[in-house]
């Protein structure tokens, strides 16, 4: 199921009371920080909101003009590493639509519904995808779809539908802005594709800072050496033989460079470098598209300049 009706309560007079103070604070704010619109979207009564910044700008392309999509995280705030504050809490009550990315990202998710409380439509981005296992390392799936356009084209099918059910008489809109949509998708792989082609097999290698490359290396021809932090979340932390053993897989491989996603803590980074003799390459957008006005800005932007990035290091 791509869709699902939730509902949660928030016990107790004082949440409550709480709640409603916050989600007024939210709304002044936001009215302050952007002017309306001269003509509002059509479907604007759907307060759609996405939990990542990626999975919002996904969203946005497939609502278009109808509706406004916003995202719970600021941009550059890494998933694995969010707790909602009570502002945020604030404005999942206040939505009609969630749109979530699923396979385990959100690991807070229950919870901050169940603080939330209300009634919402909850789509799960990634619903009907097989998530693939982290190899060598604990027992973990991975949920770093997006990281393989040709995966998003799913979140866009799943979005469509969610939409439409929340919003039926958007559904052609929604019908005709997801197939334009799928077809940049489709042209983003086919680029993405070619550039890779720059790279001589042999240093198609990759080293990263935590496991979440893997879908991109599996579409692209790629493989994975290992990671820093051998989990496909960051919160986890290498032991020293972790560490010592990725040194020496770097060496036996000849991989040329270690990559960093923005906000990323180098230091280990650095130490690997210094003691394998490669390089350390940061600002990887891989959780979060970059500032509006950056080279790395939607997610399809942020596809490009990691491609731009990896061939760039690795060629």
């Amino acid at each position: 199921m791509s869709v699902m009706l939730r509902r949660t309560t928030m016990p107790g007079a004082f949440h409550i009371v709480l709640l409603a103070l916050l989600g007024a604070v939210a709304l002044h704010m936001a009215c302050a920080r952007s002017p309306a619109p001269a003509t509002p979207p059509t479907g604007a009564g759907l307060h759609v909101l996405a939990v990542e910044a990626f999975l919002g700008d996904i969203a946005q392309n497939v609502a278009g003009s109808r509706t406004v999509v916003s995202a719970l995280m600021p941009l550059g705030l890494d998933p694995h590493a969010y707790e909602p504050t009570p502002g945020d809490l604030a404005r999942v009550a206040d939505s009609k639509v969630l749109i979530v990315n699923g396979a385990g990202l959100e690991a807070f998710l229950d919870e901050m519904l169940r603080n939330a409380g209300g009634e919402r439509l909850v789509i799960e981005a990634s619903a009907g995808l097989i998530s693939r296992q982290v190899p060598g390392g604990p027992a973990e799936s991975d949920p770093h779809f997006w990281l393989d356009p040709t995966y998003v084209i799913r979140y866009v099918e799943n979005i469509r539908a969610g939409l439409t059910q929340a919003d039926p008489a958007g559904a052609a809109a929604y019908a005709a802005n997801a197939k334009e949509y799928v077809t940049r998708l489709q042209e983003l792989d086919q680029w993405i594709a070619e550039q890779v082609k720059a790279i001589p097999e042999s240093r198609r290698l990759l080293v990263t800072n935590h496991e979440s490359l893997g879908y991109f290396a599996d579409r692209y021809g790629f493989r994975v050496v290992g990671s820093i932090i051998p989990s496909v979340s960051t919160g986890a932390s290498p032991s020293a033989r972790q560490l010592a053993d990725l040194v020496e897989a770097v060496k036996a491989t000849g991989a040329p460079a270690v990559f960093l996603e923005t906000g990323s803590n180098p230091q280990l980074a650095e130490q690997l470098a210094a003691e394998a003799g490669i390089r350390v390459v940061t600002q990887l957008y891989t959780h979060s598209p970059g500032p509006s006005d950056g080279p790395a800005a939607g997610y399809i932007g942020m596809m490009e300049y990691d491609a731009r990035a990896i061939v760039d290091a690795l060629r």
